[in-house]
């Protein structure tokens, strides 16, 4: 069985499995080992740091000849030819996200790329089709990292969406095995994006604190965070994150300031841990690959069994 779909054929890949772009970790190393297994390696901008992230790009054309993409981070870009940025890496598909989906969709089209546009609302689906996107990554609020601070779980928002709009849909939020993957497709989606799942992974480069904190969480372990401010964010429950979490008084993007020391040094309480609340499901440390062939297989697994007990 293989999947043939809007998003494979987007995307140019096996699986329409998506890695989230996730900040300094959605790079080379671990979008490579994504796009080798068949699915959709995406390297971030969110960092910000631009100078690195085009030479992680271009470390992708030494570690994989498989379809990649680019996320545009609206919200955390400050170079104002992004979009020039990308066009001139050879880029061919682009999530743009956290911002106005008018901002870049017709320059980048103009351009010959695939743009897909990162929704948490119905509105917001809307607008992005309105403007030209190609397809949209629905992401609901139990995923982890920035999120719109009147969360809608994916569950109500994926089908409220998917009745609205015809493009093509990749579900965010809740996605770690073939089971949610076959519930995101019955609600709609002809893809998912995976962020936890992959930040837990093998390849990703994240230290082993991180990882074994991920794995030790139960569903209940992590926070919602900066509902009074914008962005919110869905992270994993530490001693920081909890005195944060119910604070309206202090907006907590003030404490990034040394992420590096938590994402790379393993020091939980330097940072916040941008986690989704998967992280109650996963139980090991295991390569990309390995993830990859699961998911896809137990897809195809959870949809016959189905077909053999309801509709035969």
């Amino acid at each position: 069985m293989k999947f043939d779909n809007r998003v494979t054929r987007h995307l140019g890949v096996e699986t329409p499995i998506v890695q989230a772009p996730m900040g300094w970790i959605a790079r080379s190393q671990l979008a490579s080992a994504v796009s080798n297994s068949g699915a959709f390696g995406i390297i971030e901008t969110s960092s910000g740091e631009l100078d690195a992230v085009r030479e992680e790009i271009r470390k992708m054309r030494k570690l994989t000849d498989k379809p990649f993409g680019v996320n545009i981070a609206q919200a955390f870009v400050r170079d104002p030819n992004i979009v020039q940025f990308v066009i001139d890496e050879g880029v061919k598909f682009v999530t743009t996200s956290a911002g106005n989906p008018e901002r870049y969709t017709e320059e980048l089209k103009k351009a010959g790329l695939t743009v897909y546009h990162v929704v948490p609302s119905l509105s917001a689906a809307k607008k992005a089709v309105e403007v030209g996107v190609d397809g949209l990554v629905v992401e609901g609020g139990e995923g982890g990292g920035f999120k719109n601070p009147r969360d809608v779980a994916t569950m109500v928002l994926l089908p409220l969406v998917r009745s609205q709009v015809k493009v093509p849909i990749i579900a965010a939020g809740g996605f770690v095995d073939g089971a949610t993957m076959a519930a995101a497709f019955a609600l709609g989606a002809e893809g998912i994006q995976m962020g936890t799942r992959m930040v837990s992974a093998a390849e990703s480069p994240v230290h082993a604190n991180w990882k074994q904190a991920i794995i030790n969480a139960k569903e209940t372990d992590t926070v919602f965070l900066n509902r009074k401010f914008s962005p919110a964010l869905r992270a994993l429950r530490t001693e920081k994150t909890s005195r944060l979490e119910f604070d309206t008084e202090k907006n907590v993007m003030g404490e990034f300031g040394r992420a590096i020391d938590l994402y790379f040094g393993g020091d939980m309480e330097a940072a916040i841990a941008l986690t989704g609340q998967v992280a109650g499901r996963i139980d090991s440390v295991r390569p990309v690959g390995e993830i990859i062939a699961e998911v896809r297989n137990d897809f195809f697994k959870v949809i016959s069994e189905l077909n053999h007990t309801y509709a035969s």
